[in-house]
């Protein structure tokens, strides 16, 4: 069930409409029900997964905790059984998240390399499985640290994984945040229900108007790169709109759903192409998955006794200066490198991932020089041109990454990264084909990829610089207000590509 389908709208009102009749104590078993109704609407076959999961979350949760509670017993040894448990909640969830994503990569890279014939699996690919690993897997690692007490309660514990708004594509939550208000009675309130619905208009224009209208260029630029060599650059920009406008637009859906039944998850977005610098730009893209990376991997990594032991060996070799800095630099390196097996299963999803992490790495360890290149320059690190550089800079670092994240594989990025400087010829642009109707509302369709990227980034800026734009107009009278939302509803049918034209939501395959 799309999440911009009619049927999906009918789905998201029935589930509301229900959940502030029925008395408030069942609240969270109409939410359970209704996550796994539309869970199944993908394929009954899915529950399957999903309750694999479930149970083996909930079940070492608990088992964690008794070995916790146990009492007669030495620390030393119930360390040992308790990272024991963990590391079977760890293997049985990742075990079949990589089964299922990874068997045929590993099996192709295997024929690839010892010349073998081994045939590929024909494996299901449950619908957003890595979002909901990861925030299982979070969970049993906030218990083993004792950072949360276990979920008692299986269908409760169900719910957490399972609700519905977010489970294709995050946000990626965090029982601590997420539990109570999944669990906790909510009432009816028309404020409420009103900001969440203007949050989904919003994500739908960005959807519907903005990525979709990117994604007939994208698709040109990218899948025809041989035909259309002097639009790569352009292809890049306008996959950048698709990427953002798809991405970011399909998290305020779902966050403002979300809040439709008085739950507010993590944001995902912030601005993330006035970024800085790469490191900024992953605290500002993707915010809970970078926060479940830095919080279950790199901080469990960079502090562990093996790398405390090699920055020792670092320093001794290296001087204090960079030797402190090199495990970091190493961690983040890891780190990236999950993100990109995260993001697929194809080479070209780790050459994005360690281009990241090498980014983010060499900026750690030149970051002294950087500080002395600038003083000797006489270069203001706060005034605004200096700002200016470094998010031009960051965005064309980006927009590098982005060959390798939608190419088909690492020679086709490295093909249209050398076309995008090589040859230009923005005319091609034009010859793009819109819909069936060839290129008669082609130069319409630039304009308002241009007007709709226009409005996003006029928003962006004024947000950027304090400006709480969502409260302005809340605080407006009625009238201003839903002006303000049938305005944008309106457009959306009238600018827009037609839902039932559209690919569906990109992190949705994750």
């Amino acid at each position: 069930m799309s999440l911009i389908s009619m049927e999906f709208l009918i789905f998201v009102f029935a589930a509301v409409l229900g959940y502030y009749l029925i008395p408030k104590r069942f609240q969270w078993i109409w939410l359970l029900i209704f996550s796994y109704i539309y869970y199944a609407s993908s394929g009954a076959v899915y529950i399957l997964f999903i309750l694999y999961t479930t149970l083996v979350t909930y079940g070492t949760g608990l088992a964690l905790n008794v070995m916790e509670n146990q009492s007669g017993r030495e620390k030393k040894a119930v360390k040992k059984s308790k990272r024991g448990i963990l590391v079977l909640a760890l293997v049985l969830d990742f075990g079949m998240l990589a089964v299922l994503k990874y068997t045929n990569f590993a099996i192709s890279n295997f024929n690839m390399l010892f010349h073998a014939g081994i045939p590929f699996r024909n494996f299901l690919l449950p619908l957003g499985i890595s979002f909901y690993t990861f925030q299982s897997v979070g969970y049993v690692m906030d218990v083993y640290w004792r950072r949360c007490e276990p979920e008692k309660n299986l269908f409760r514990f169900a719910l957490f994984v399972s609700f519905f708004p977010q489970i294709l594509q995050g946000p990626i939550g965090r029982y601590q945040r997420l539990a109570h208000q999944l669990y906790e009675e909510h009432s009816f309130d028309f404020t409420r229900i009103e900001r969440g619905l203007q949050l989904v208009i919003w994500g739908y224009f960005k959807k519907l108007v903005v990525a979709e209208t990117a994604a007939i260029f994208v698709a040109a630029a990218f899948d025809e790169y041989q035909t259309y060599p002097g639009i790569a650059i352009f292809g890049v920009l306008a996959y950048t709109a698709q990427l953002y406008g798809d991405f970011s637009g399909g998290m305020d859906v779902v966050i403002g759903i979300a809040s439709l039944f008085g739950i507010e998850l993590d944001e995902n977005f912030k601005r993330p192409f006035f970024a800085v610098s790469i490191t900024d730009f992953w605290h500002r893209w993707h915010i809970t998955l970078g926060t479940w990376m830095k919080d279950y991997v790199f901080y469990p990594l960079s502090l562990s006794r093996v790398m405390n032991r090699f920055g020792k060996l670092c320093k001794r070799v290296l001087g204090r200066a960079y030797g402190r800095v090199v495990p970091i630099c190493l961690s983040n390196i890891v780190v990236f490198f999950v993100v990109g097996i995260w993001h697929g299963a194809a080479w070209k999803f780790i050459v994005y991932g360690l281009y990241n992490g090498f980014i983010i790495a060499f900026s750690g360890l030149m970051a002294q020089n950087y500080r002395k290149w600038m003083k000797n320059c006489h270069i203001d690190g706060k005034s605004k041109g200096w700002k200016i550089f470094q998010i031009a800079r960051t965005f064309l670092l980006v927009n590098i990454s982005w060959f390798f994240d939608r190419a088909d594989t690492v020679p086709q990025a490295l093909s249209m990264m050398k076309n995008a400087v090589t040859c230009f010829h923005p005319e091609d642009l034009l010859k793009v084909h819109v819909g069936t109707a060839g290129t008669v509302y082609t130069v319409l369709a630039l304009g308002i990829l241009a007007a709709g990227c226009g409005v996003i980034f006029i928003v962006s800026f004024l947000q950027e610089n304090g400006m709480k734009i969502r409260a302005m107009i809340a605080a407006k009278p009625w009238l201003v207000r839903w002006a303000v939302y049938l305005i944008l509803l309106f457009s959306i049918p009238m600018l827009g590509q037609p839902p039932d034209s559209t690919g569906g939501f990109i992190y949705a395959q994750f």
